[in-house]
């Protein structure tokens, strides 16, 4: 390490996720000696201002990771998969947000709020989670350390830009289109590759990613394998429903979950959350307060509401867990895992 900070490099320079990596690594102030900007052959020789110095974004090759410390990643897996281990080789640690590493065995998937711990494990690369995994596990941690944890079920309602740039225009043209009295054809939702595309102005949709064969989405399963990873519970009982709705940034989720104890209230949970690192309690229905994507958009934390116990089950309890999937979904979590890096000197 120089006296004044780290060699960083960000793959996906030009991206959602990678500008909003810039954005919270300049807000964070965290210490770069270099920066390197990388990313496709189509993006590069684009400027982009950092720290009020303009950078000029470069195409992605090997030997552009030479002397790099830290490499942010967000440029897709299958991008991850080719420049990710040549990193490694050219001694830089390895950020990765796509899904190409989570579920290996020797990549610890890590929430700095519930596994920080796992990233000493790391042999070069380190996976973030998928968006929509990290804001429940950051709320339901605290609840399995206290009253232990034995069954999820959750039904997400994501945003369209987990999908991307080109998703938030389809539903921007969708929305217009339909207002106008125009015919449109959709294109991207729910999944480009698929067969069918459908509309996502004024609907919802009940596919995010492909189907595997045991009827759930890729989407589902990741919920559901990253989850039982990164709380270190393969035999947790999780089960999950994936929905895309006509919402530009911000996912929410309705959780349900069955403790240890049943012997826990509202009150002990509310408490729970309000001192857990990372969460913002908004629970209060006699003032109509509880978490909305509207509110959250360019928030790091995970906001949580609208817990109830169950009616019929003394351990079981409902909450509404709402978080901007750009920021603590992706990028904010990617920075968070380089500062935890240099917190424990693994760096």
């Amino acid at each position: 390490m120089s006296t004044n900070g780290y060699h960083v490099a960000v793959l996906g320079a030009t991206g959602a996720v990678g500008q909003q990596m810039l954005k919270t690594l300049e807000e964070r102030n965290f210490p770069i000696s270099k920066l390197t900007l990388l990313s496709s052959e189509r993006s590069a020789g684009k400027k982009v201002l950092f720290r009020g110095e303009e950078h000029i974004v470069q195409a992605a090759s090997p030997e552009k990771f030479e002397g790099v410390q830290i490499a942010l990643f967000s440029a897709g897996g299958s991008i991850s998969k080719i420049f990710a281990p040549e990193a490694v080789k050219h001694g830089a640690i390895v950020v990765d947000n796509t899904s190409a590493f989570r579920m290996a065995q020797d990549v610890p998937l890590v929430v700095p709020e519930v596994n920080e711990e796992d990233l000493k494990l790391h042999k070069g690369i380190i996976a973030n989670p998928n968006c929509s995994t990290i804001q429940m596990v950051a709320a339901l941690e605290p609840l399995r350390k206290a009253h232990g944890l034995n069954k999820v079920i959750v039904s997400t309602y994501q945003a369209v830009s987990g999908s991307g740039a080109a998703a938030i225009e389809e539903l921007k043209t969708q929305s217009e289109a339909i207002l106008s009295g125009k015919d449109f054809t959709p294109e991207i939702l729910p999944v480009k590759g698929d067969k069918k595309h459908f509309q996502i102005a004024f609907n919802a949709i009940p596919q995010i990613d492909k189907f595997e064969d045991n009827g759930f989405t890729f989407e589902e399963m990741k919920m559901m394998n990253e989850t039982k990873k990164i709380m270190h519970m393969p035999e947790l009982e999780i089960a999950a429903t994936c929905v895309r709705i006509p919402v530009e940034t911000g996912h929410s989720e309705s959780v349900y979950i069955e403790l240890d104890s049943d012997t826990v209230g509202v009150s002990d949970i509310r408490e729970l959350l309000k001192e857990a690192p990372g969460v913002t309690l908004q629970d209060d229905p006699s003032a109509q307060l509880y978490p909305m994507p509207a509110d959250c958009v360019g928030k790091n934390d995970v906001f949580v509401g609208r817990i109830r116990k169950d009616p019929d089950r003394a351990n079981g309890f409902h909450l509404w867990i709402v978080s901007d999937n750009l920021l603590k979904g992706a990028a904010w979590n990617s920075v968070q895992i380089a500062e935890s890096l240099v917190q424990l000197k693994l760096v």
